[in-house]
């Protein structure tokens, strides 16, 4: 005897398990503010919430009003760290409608997210290969971020070509170059600090780590 489910319930299931990968993607990728609980909570309700939203409100002009009515007066207070975070709740919000209404573009929605997370670090990860870099690290995006920032008696051929290098300045008053570099990982930045402590135009050094 098999038991027929609603179809509603195929699509909260479909919906929770969709938050649930998204997440994990990002987790994965680095993109270390998606781990707390709230955004874990974040990402299963959100899809669900919107889900909920169109079903109910999808026959009904005068709840739609309503509805739009309500949600123009709530304020969210939580400061979102950068565009990216945003889109992904937009796409979390869009899932939810999507799936109320065809989920072919649920599906397909999905899809993309999902390659949109994983192409991203692996075009970057190829890119490097041949010496590029797609993008800089951002202190507004919740990665951690090693830094050092360094001083030099003269101009550093190998620093200024570096990758990670994100400011570089002559001082005037000091007479002194001024480096600032930023890694991805702890042991990438103690590779590159082992390095520059053995060259003598090195004035002073120093290390430390941020995460926004």
């Amino acid at each position: 005897m098999t038991m027929n489910l609603p179809e509603p319930i195929y699509i909260v299931l479909f919906l929770t398990f969709s938050g649930l990968i998204i997440r994990t993607s990002l987790v994965i990728v680095g993109q270390s503010w998606s781990k707390t609980y709230h955004y874990l909570g974040t990402y299963i309700l959100l899809p669900n919430i919107a889900y909920v939203v169109t079903t109910v409100i999808a026959n009904n002009i005068a709840l739609s009003l309503g509805m739009i009515g309500a949600l123009s007066i709530v304020r969210f207070r939580h400061p979102v760290r950068s565009h990216f975070e945003l889109t992904m709740f937009f796409a979390l919000i869009t899932l939810g409608i999507a799936a109320g209404v065809n989920m072919k573009f649920a599906i397909l929605l999905l899809a993309l997210i999902i390659l949109t997370i994983f192409g991203i670090e692996i075009i970057q990860k190829v890119a490097e290969k041949f010496g590029l870099n797609l993008y800089q690290l951002s202190f507004s995006e919740g990665i951690s971020n090693y830094i050092v920032e360094l001083s030099s008696s003269e101009k550093i051929d190998d620093i200024d070509n570096n990758n990670n290098l994100i400011n570089s300045f002559f001082s005037k008053s000091d007479s002194q170059w001024e480096y600032k570099l930023v890694f991805k990982n702890k042991n990438e930045m103690d590779v590159f600090v082992k390095k520059i402590s053995t060259n003598n135009k090195i004035i002073s050094y120093k290390t430390s780590s941020a995460i926004s």
